[in-house]
């Protein structure tokens, strides 16, 4: 087995003497790694790039020009307080892009999960968590402490208020303004976004047996496109008839466990 090449570091990169770097990262020219800054096996950073510290990005994670990594926290109550971000392995994060590491007041840690891909002039605000291989289209915005699941898009231009959750393999609309939760499985549309029903492309892309998608559209009329009753009562019905299909269950939980804010879609009236 062939040992990983040293690092390599071109002219005019500032590197901050504690940052740690590991096999086979290679560092464009005109770069800045500051303080605390850990850099795994293979990691690219193209050029002009600014990472502070504490961050830790994965192993083969591939960084644009211009992106700024790590940054303090955009927040009034912030005081210089040690908060981090960790990015995944195999992530690809484009030009322009900012991520802020979190607050002492939130998670602590802003996290980026494996093979995430953030295109051209996104922004990840303080203390969000971002699931594995989700999308986040160019000029797009995440607010700070915005849960975005495994597999999920958001489109480009899309601003997503803080506190709100995306449940996994969710699709939000390109220019969409999301101010509410978005069910797993879920469409957001518009300004002001509403649920415009299943990602049934991605579903299909993902896979996912007919029968299942057959189901999760029952289960999604059961909830959402019916009046029948109040809300937690349909919450009910559709949890025992479909108690045996992860995928509807998974839509349960996450309408079972209350977040910060509400859900689209959601009615506590009926």
């Amino acid at each position: 087995m062939t040992a990983a090449a040293p690092p390599f570091v071109e002219a005019g990169s500032q590197i901050a003497t504690d940052a740690e770097l590991g096999p086979g990262v290679w560092i464009g020219p005109f770069c800045r790694i500051g303080p605390g800054v850990v850099l795994e096996e293979g990691v690219r950073l193209t050029s002009h790039v600014s990472v502070e510290g504490p961050t830790r990005i994965g192993a083969h994670t591939l960084v644009h020009p211009f992106a700024a990594l790590g940054g303090p926290p955009q927040h009034s109550r912030y005081r210089g307080e040690v908060t981090t971000l960790v990015i995944g392995a195999q992530c690809t994060i484009h030009e322009h892009v900012t991520i802020h590491r979190g607050t002492p007041f939130g998670r602590g840690q802003t996290t980026l999960g494996a093979q995430v891909l953030v295109m051209a002039g996104a922004h990840v605000g303080h203390d969000c968590q971002i699931g594995d291989n989700a999308v986040i289209a160019g000029q797009s915005g995440l607010g700070g402490h915005v849960e975005v699941g495994a597999h999920t898009i958001i489109g480009g231009g899309a601003m997503v208020h803080q506190f709100c959750r995306i449940g996994t393999r969710a699709i939000v609309g390109g220019g969409a303004a999301v101010d509410a939760d978005v069910i797993p499985y879920g469409s957001a549309l518009g300004n002001r976004a509403r649920l415009g029903g299943l990602n049934l492309t991605g579903l299909k892309r993902a896979g996912l047996p007919r029968a299942t998608i057959h189901a999760l559209r029952h289960a999604y009329t059961g909830l959402f496109l019916t009046s029948d009753g109040l809300f937690a009562d349909r919450l009910v019905r559709v949890a025992e008839v479909y108690a045996d299909v992860p995928e509807v269950m998974t839509i349960i939980a996450f309408l079972r466990d209350a977040g910060h804010r509400p859900v689209l879609g959601a009615s506590k009236d009926g």
